[in-house]
């Protein structure tokens, strides 16, 4: 399979010229809908106005957020200018958000309202005083030197805050060759997004391209026969990378289309699934058993969807039986990836056998290499020998942000990431975790 050489922005604007009219984000519960060429628009106006803050390309843009829809706005107008995005889980605490705030070099931060994980408006006010008063446009914090905007996402006035509604307003003071010229410097290879994971104690930013992303997306819709008719609904947080990546990316790659909602409960996830005629959902064995589980689910018809990605891979072949039979998703496949991976390194494919989705993480996505080394000598392994999982591609992350001791730990010489799980490669060509 051949690699997409696409920024993230060139993706966006492909579809937008070639299928202006397809749906590419619904949301059920705001009855809110965005074609191709429409969202590309609101894209074009959230990058101006990032340009109107001053945001030059490699700068950090963090957003803090739930899945609001211009979550997936902020991170193609970030990736159109060549700055790029650093998502902040919302579970995050004070402390967390401190560090990554501070670690990423953060130059604007976006946030939402999040009632059940609390008040983020109130917290980065508590986190950065300076905010109620000094002038929006004059964010001198000592505590955070990089930091020159706060951004809320939505209609309300917080205190020493732009709005989006105010930034797209002084974004169209932008012209519109400031804007190309912006775009003009992005290469599929550059940086587009840092990702938090955490290694025992420490946080650790793994810096992914455009291409990485892309074709890791790219790469597990095609092991689910994905085309451009898809509609995904994603349950999983933007935040992860399987929400950004193995579920955004995977559908813009794609040109298909996205329905999910910042809050889902089971029932709401069957009332759209029915709905807008799903296609595809991801999820774990929990969240599947609790759908199937609920009183109503016999009332709906899913006869729509067919894929999907369940991401355990020792769940018990009855689960596995009851998704397929009970749920359509004959075309379901198991995935296993790291964040430094960018989400994907092996999956399992829809014709393999039920007892290597449950036992199995399937075999090596396209253009990825895979293999398993002994933990002291760094010497390949025999089939069904024990050693450390390794991978070397496209997929693989440029690093540590501003570490790297780190770095070099984790990827040798030769490229290979080391993802300090244990596996085996079983004498048939699939690989297994050991717990």
């Amino acid at each position: 399979m051949q690699l997409l050489n696409y920024s993230l922005g060139e993706i966006l604007e492909k579809w937008a010229f070639e299928t202006p009219d397809t749906e590419f984000m619904v949301y059920p519960d705001r009855d809110l809908r965005f074609t191709y060429s429409r969202f590309n628009k609101r894209v074009n106006s959230l990058a101006k106005g990032l340009l109107y803050l001053g945001v030059q390309p490699g700068n950090k843009i963090a957003i803090w957020a739930k899945n609001v829809p211009d979550w997936t706005t902020l991170f193609f107008a970030s990736a159109k200018i060549g700055a790029v995005l650093v998502p902040v889980k919302p579970t995050y605490n004070l402390t967390e958000l401190e560090f990554v705030l501070k670690d990423a070099d953060i130059h604007s931060l976006f946030l939402s309202d999040d009632v059940s994980t609390g008040n983020f408006a109130e917290i980065i006010h508590r986190l950065i005083p300076t905010i109620k008063t000094n002038a929006r446009e004059r964010l001198n914090s000592k505590h955070f030197p990089k930091l020159r905007n706060v951004v809320f996402i939505g209609q309300k006035k917080q205190r020493g805050m732009y709005n989006t509604a105010e930034l797209i307003l002084l974004g169209s003071h932008i012209d519109e060759i400031e804007l190309e010229s912006a775009k003009s410097s992005v290469d599929c290879h550059n940086v587009a997004t840092i990702q938090y994971t955490r290694s025992g104690e420490t946080f650790l930013g793994a810096m992914l391209s455009h291409q990485s992303v892309l074709n890791s997306g790219h790469s597990v819709g095609e092991c689910m026969k994905y085309t451009s008719a898809e509609r995904l609904l994603l349950s999983l947080p933007l935040s992860e990378v399987r929400g950004n990546v193995l579920g955004l990316c995977s559908v813009v790659a794609h040109g298909a289309t996205l329905v999910f909602a910042e809050d889902f409960t089971t029932y709401q996830i069957l009332v759209s699934m029915e709905s807008e005629k799903c296609t595809a959902i991801y999820g774990t064995s929990e969240l599947f058993n609790e759908i199937m589980s609920l009183p109503e689910f016999n009332s709906f018809k899913l006869t729509s969807l067919r894929a999907g990605i369940l991401f355990n891979s020792n769940s018990e072949e009855k689960v596995v039986n009851n998704v397929q039979a009970k749920m359509h998703l004959k075309d379901l496949i198991t995935v296993y990836g790291t964040t430094e991976s960018s989400g994907g390194i092996t999956a399992t494919r829809p014709h393999n056998p039920i007892k290597t989705h449950t036992t199995t993480i399937g075999f090596e996505l396209p253009n990825v290499e895979v293999k398993i080394v002994n933990t002291k000598t760094g010497e390949l392994c025999d089939a069904e020998e024990q050693g450390e999982i390794c991978c070397r591609g496209y997929n693989v992350m440029k690093g540590y942000y501003k570490n790297r001791k780190a770095s070099e730990m984790i990827i040798d010489k030769d490229g290979w990431l080391h993802t300090g799980n244990l596996g085996v490669k079983t004498t048939d060509g699939f690989y297994r975790i050991i717990k």
